[in-house]
C-alpha cells in the first residue's frame, strides 16, 4: 500500500512539472495566427483561466488555451481565445497603447524568477503590439510602455475563436541558463463583455500583473549566449524654430546614435551619442495648485533597459536618481551603462553620462552604480552611490554632489505583507550635517481589506542634484527666494471593499478608503495635516458613482501666490476642504465619459472645480479624447482667478504602421495654447520616421513660436 502511495505521489508530481515546462524543439514556425504547423498539436495545452474582473471568482467561462516552445533563439507562444461571438473591438491601431480597451493577448514573463521586474507583451485582435517593462514599486507593481523588443506577433480572426501568435527574441530577454525558471503569467483581456482572464488565478486587490503570482516554467536548454550581439540605432533630427516676438529663426542638425551590446543573455552594456527628446509624446499639462513641482516620465531608449534599478531607490517624493534631470540644462554628449544579472540573484546597473558645455551652464559627469541582491525568497536588498560632478575636458572639479543608500524589502509567503525600509545619505564640498534620509513603512494587503503605514525623514541637506526631493524647497513668494528645509512625514492608510457576486446590479462597494500624511519640521512642530476620504460604488458594468474629501490644515511658513498675480498668502495658519462628487461610465463603449464637480474652500477663499473626459472610438480608423478641467478661485482681497486647462488628442490610423496624431492643450496657468501635430511611420520594426510641426500661442491665441522637426532612424541587428 505504502509503495502504491509513493507511486501516485511520484507520477502527481511528474504530472505538475509536465505543466509547467517549456520544451526545447529545434523547428521554427510561420508567425501567421492560424496555428496549423504540427508542432503545435505535440504540445501541452495551458488552460483553466480564471476570472479576474469583474468577478474573481471561479473559473471563466470564455476559456482561452496557450502553448510553448522555443528553438534557442525565439519563445514561440500560441493562444486561443474561446469567444462566444465574431465580433471584436480594439481601441487603437497605434503601437505601445494601453490594451485596456481592447480585445487582447497578454503575456507577462519575468525570466528571472525574482519577482522584482519582468516583460509586458501584449496583441490586440487587429494584431497591434504592445510592450513595455513591469517593476516593483513600493507595495505594488507598474507598467511602462516606454521600453521596445523587435518581436513577432498575428492575430487570426478564426469564427468565434481569436487565434494570436506570438515569437520573441531570446535575445531581447534578460535570462540566465542557470536559472531556467521563468515565471509567467497570461490573461486575455475581452472588452465586448468587460473581462479580464488570467491562467494563474490572483484576486482583484492584488495587480493583474503582479509577479509574484506568475506560474513557474522550467524552461529546458536555454541557451547559455545570446546569439545577437549588437543592436544600431543611428538617426538624424534637423529642427527649425522660430521665435515670432524676436523673429529669430534656428535651424539646428543632430545626429545621434545609440548602441546595445550583449555581454552575456543576462548582461548588457548600452551606449549613446547625443540622445534627444524629439521621439517621444508631448508631456501631457496639469493645473498645479500645490506648493511644490510635479515630475514626469522618462522615455529616452539610453535609460529604459533596466529602469526600475536606477528609479526605484526611493519612495513617493523622495527619489535619488530621476534621469529626466540628465541633459535636462545641457544636451548629452555621450553615455554608457551596464546592466542585468551577474548571477541568478544579483543584478547590477552602472551608468556614467557626459554633457557639454553650453549657454554658461558647466559641464558634468553624471555616475551611478546600482546592485541589487534577493538575500533569500523574503528579502531583497539594493544599495546604490549617485555622482554628480562638473568636469572641465577630462578633469573633475571639486563642485559635486554625490548620494549613497541602500534599501532593504521584504514580502511575505502568503503575499499579504510588505516591509521597506530606506536609508540614503548625500554628499558636497563643504556641507555634513542633516544630509540623511530614511524611511520605514509596511503594508497589509487581503481580499477586502488593506492598510498601510510609513514614516520618512529628510535632513534639509540631503541634496539630490539628480534627484527629485519637491517638499525640500520652499518657495517664498513675498522675498523671491527658495528656503530649503528638511522635514518628517508620517503616513497611513485603510480600504475596506466589499463584492457583491450575486447582485444583478451592484459589483462592488468600497465603503471605506481613507489616507492621512502628517509632515513636521525641523524642529519637530506640526507643518501640515493631510486627510484624504473617499467612497464608490461600482455596478456591474463597472462604471462608478464616488465621492472624495479633501482637507488640509496648513503652518503656512513662506508667502504663497497661487493665483500668480503678484498677491501672496502671507505665512499663518490655514485650514480648508473641498468636496468632489463624480461618475464614470463603462469602459466597454464606443463613446466614454467621466466627469466630477468639486466645491469647497481654499486657504483664505473658495474654490470650484469642474473636470470631465470624452472619449469617442471610430474603431478601428481613428481615437478622439477631450479632457477639460476648471479651477474657479476666489481669495477675495487677494484676487481671483479661473484656470482652465483642456487637452485635446485626436489620432488616426491609416494602419498599424502609419499614425498621425495632433495634441491641443489649452492651459491658462501656464499662459500657453499649445498645438501639436506628428505623423509617424514605423517603416521597418522600431525603425521610424517621425515629421512633427509644434505652435505655441499664449492664452489670448497670440503666437509665440512655431517649429517643425523631421526626424529619422534605423535599427540594425547584428
Amino acid at each position: 500500500m505504502k509503495k502504491t502511495l509513493a507511486v501516485i505521489c511520484i507520477l502527481f508530481l511528474s504530472n505538475i512539472y509536465a505543466q509547467s515546462s517549456i520544451k526545447f524543439i529545434n523547428t521554427d514556425i510561420k508567425v501567421d495566427g492560424k496555428i496549423n504547423e504540427d508542432v503545435w498539436s505535440n504540445l501541452k495545452e495551458y488552460t483553466g483561466f480564471y476570472n479576474y474582473l469583474p468577478t474573481d471568482i471561479g473559473l471563466a467561462k470564455n476559456q482561452t488555451s496557450v502553448k510553448l516552445f522555443h528553438n534557442k533563439e525565439y519563445l514561440f507562444v500560441s493562444a486561443v481565445y474561446n469567444d462566444t461571438t465574431k465580433k471584436t473591438v480594439v481601441s487603437t491601431l497605434k503601437r505601445d497603447v494601453s490594451i485596456a480597451f481592447s480585445d487582447a493577448f497578454v503575456m507577462i514573463l519575468d525570466t528571472q524568477n525574482q519577482e522584482q521586474n519582468g516583460y509586458f507583451f501584449a496583441v490586440n485582435s487587429l494584431g497591434n503590439q504592445t510592450d513595455g517593462l513591469v517593476a516593483r514599486v513600493k507595495d505594488s507593481y507598474n507598467l511602462s510602455f516606454s521600453w521596445n523588443a523587435i518581436w513577432q506577433s498575428k492575430a487570426f480572426l478564426n469564427g468565434t475563436k481569436k487565434q494570436y501568435e506570438l515569437a520573441i527574441p531570446l535575445k531581447s530577454l534578460n535570462f540566465n541558463s542557470n536559472n531556467a525558471t521563468f515565471g509567467i503569467q497570461f490573461y486575455v483581456r475581452d472588452i465586448k463583455n468587460n473581462s479580464w482572464t488570467v491562467l494563474k488565478n490572483v484576486k482583484r486587490n492584488f495587480a493583474n500583473l503582479d509577479l509574484r503570482f506568475t506560474e513557474k516554467f522550467k524552461v529546458n536548454n536555454l541557451p547559455k549566449k545570446s546569439n545577437s550581439k549588437f543592436t544600431v540605432i543611428p538617426s538624424v533630427t534637423t529642427n527649425f524654430e522660430k521665435n515670432v516676438q524676436t523673429n529669430i529663426e534656428e535651424t539646428s542638425f543632430k545626429p545621434s546614435l545609440d548602441v546595445q551590446y550583449n555581454l552575456s543573455s543576462s548582461l548588457k552594456l548600452d551606449a549613446t551619442i547625443n540622445p534627444d527628446f524629439s521621439q517621444i509624446d508631448v508631456d501631457q499639462q496639469v493645473t498645479n495648485l500645490t506648493r511644490f513641482a510635479i515630475n514626469f516620465p522618462e522615455r529616452r531608449n539610453f535609460f529604459l533597459e533596466n529602469a526600475d534599478l536606477f528609479s526605484n531607490l526611493g519612495v513617493d517624493g523622495v527619489n535619488p536618481f530621476y534621469s529626466r534631470r540628465i541633459g535636462s540644462n545641457s544636451d548629452i554628449k555621450f553615455g554608457l551603462k551596464l546592466s542585468g544579472n551577474i548571477s541568478p540573484k544579483t543584478r547590477i546597473g552602472i551608468l556614467n553620462v557626459q554633457t557639454g558645455n553650453e549657454n554658461g551652464v558647466a559641464s558634468h559627469n553624471f555616475g551611478t552604480i546600482v546592485a541589487e541582491h534577493q538575500i533569500s525568497k523574503n528579502f531583497v536588498s539594493t544599495a546604490y552611490i549617485i555622482n554628480k560632478q562638473e568636469t572641465d575636458g577630462f578633469s573633475f572639479m571639486n563642485d559635486f554632489n554625490r548620494v549613497t543608500g541602500i534599501n532593504l524589502n521584504y514580502k511575505s509567503n502568503n503575499n499579504k505583507w510588505i516591509g521597506l525600509a530606506n536609508f540614503g545619505k548625500s554628499f558636497n564640498d563643504g556641507i555634513s550635517k542633516d544630509n540623511s534620509f530614511y524611511n520605514v513603512g509596511v503594508y497589509y494587503n487581503k481580499r477586502g481589506l488593506e492598510w498601510n503605514a510609513s514614516v520618512k525623514k529628510l535632513g534639509k541637506n540631503y541634496l539630490t542634484d539628480v534627484g527629485f526631493t519637491p517638499r525640500l524647497y520652499n518657495f517664498d513668494a513675498i522675498n523671491n527666494i527658495v528656503v530649503r528645509e528638511g522635514y518628517t512625514q508620517t503616513s497611513a492608510g485603510v480600504e475596506y471593499q466589499k463584492f457583491y457576486e450575486n447582485s444583478t446590479t451592484i459589483n462592488s462597494v468600497r465603503y471605506l478608503n481613507y489616507s492621512n500624511a502628517i509632515y513636521f519640521n525641523e524642529n519637530g512642530s506640526k507643518n501640515q495635516v493631510s486627510h484624504f476620504l473617499n467612497s464608490a460604488v461600482f455596478f456591474k458594468d463597472l462604471s462608478a458613482v464616488y465621492y472624495v474629501v479633501n482637507y488640509d490644515e496648513i503652518d503656512l511658513k513662506y508667502g504663497f501666490d497661487p493665483l500668480g498675480n503678484g498677491n501672496a498668502l502671507v505665512p499663518g495658519k490655514y485650514n480648508f476642504g473641498i468636496l468632489k462628487v463624480g461618475y464614470n461610465s463603462a469602459n466597454n463603449q464606443k463613446f466614454r465619459y467621466r466627469f466630477n464637480v468639486q466645491k469647497g474652500t481654499y486657504y483664505t477663499g473658495k474654490r470650484t472645480t469642474a473636470g470631465a473626459y470624452l472619449n469617442y472610438q471610430l474603431l478601428p480608423f481613428a481615437n478622439l479624447e477631450l479632457t477639460y478641467d476648471v479651477n474657479k478661485i476666489d481669495l477675495h482681497n487677494l484676487g481671483k482667478e479661473t484656470f482652465h486647462l483642456t487637452r485635446f488628442t485626436g489620432e488616426v490610423f491609416f494602419n498599424n504602421r502609419l499614425n498621425w496624431t495632433t495634441y491641443i492643450q489649452y492651459n491658462t496657468q501656464r499662459d500657453n495654447f499649445n498645438v501639436n501635430t506628428r505623423l509617424q511611420w514605423e517603416y521597418k520594426p522600431l525603425s521610424y520616421v517621425y515629421l512633427v510641426v509644434t505652435d505655441n500661442f499664449n492664452q489670448h491665441i497670440k503666437r509665440q513660436n512655431w517649429g517643425v522637426a523631421f526626424k529619422m532612424n534605423y535599427r540594425f541587428d547584428f
